[in-house]
């Protein structure tokens, strides 16, 4: 059965990241994730408040990346949500996105993922033999105070090198940004190919559900606008036009519209090969509302 999880942006307060993951958990989803974009708030606080919230959804950072925090950080925020959670963390690694902003430019960035999953495994796991990256290093003896255990990995990644290198090293990758189920296909056949048959397959884009179409729409444009400039260029099945995108075209990288609209079109993506939907932030002009409209008319679908 397909697994369907919400997320979050982390522009909240620690009131309000406690009872949206409160109400996720009782309205039957299977996870909460909390975005770690750039400028907004750390995603460990979000997460630390939703770990005391709750008792059973699986909670992670989508994602993290190991150009702004060091992979011994990434390990000790995924230890510390795994202890506050009983369990039920998983880490998201991404090579990030508008790093530039900042002056960082990193190079060899699937080196920079493969050596940061190994790191952060070998610590989580109190692996102390050392690691002789070449990007990230660790010298024998160095280990976390408190290890968790193996968490499960996600990593955030749309390439045919990106998902080769999943298909070894990840338990999921996420299409983040992705509600096309043509590249969802495309990126089930690579993951396949690789020896990732495995490896589950998420995909997660901007949520709004409204009971009028159109005014699910006219919020979720302004919402995926933010990010279609670094999503669009990674989806090698479509191209974006000069000037206006036309609806149908936005509809490959948000789920938007009635409830029903988004059953099926979340169906789509499940029948193209994902294991686990992810409806993003905002799914409403009332978060909470959004939720309950997706629990009562979607999950039911999906799950059917």
């Amino acid at each position: 059965m397909v697994a369907v999880s919400v997320a979050f942006q982390t522009d909240k307060t620690a009131a309000e990241y406690a009872d949206l993951a409160r109400l996720a958990e009782d309205l039957g989803f299977d996870g909460v994730s909390v975005f770690h974009d750039f400028g907004f708030q750390p995603s460990i606080f979000a997460l630390l408040e939703m770990a005391r919230a709750t008792s059973r959804v699986r909670l992670g950072a989508a994602c993290l990346n190991p150009s702004l925090l060091h992979p011994v950080e990434i390990a000790g925020q995924a230890a510390a949500l795994q202890a506050a959670s009983g369990g039920r963390a998983y880490v998201g690694i991404a090579r990030g996105a508008w790093l530039d902003r900042v002056g960082i430019r990193p190079d060899r960035p699937l080196r920079r993922l493969e050596e940061a999953v190994e790191v952060v495994r070998r610590l989580l796991t109190g692996d102390d033999d050392g690691y002789p990256g070449e990007i990230f290093s660790l010298q024998p003896g160095v280990r976390l105070e408190a290890t968790a255990g193996p968490v499960p990995i996600l990593l955030g990644t749309w390439g045919p090198r990106g998902l080769e290198l999943a298909a070894r090293v990840a338990d999921e990758v996420k299409l983040g940004g992705c509600a096309n189920p043509d590249m969802i296909r495309l990126a089930r056949q690579r993951l396949d190919a690789a020896g990732g048959a495995h490896v589950g397959l998420v995909a997660g884009a901007v949520t709004v559900v409204d009971a009028s179409s159109s005014a699910a729409w006219e919020l979720a444009r302004a919402e995926v606008e933010m990010y279609l400039d670094v999503v669009a260029p990674l989806d090698e099945t479509v191209a974006l036009p000069d000037g206006p995108v036309p609806q149908e075209l936005l509809r490959k990288f948000t789920f938007a519209g009635s409830p029903d609209e988004i059953a099926a079109h979340a169906a789509e993506c499940v029948a193209a090969g994902a294991t686990r939907i992810e409806f993003g932030t905002p799914h409403a002009a009332v978060p909470a509302h959004g939720l309950r409209l997706l629990a009562e008319h979607v999950l039911p679908e999906l799950r059917a």
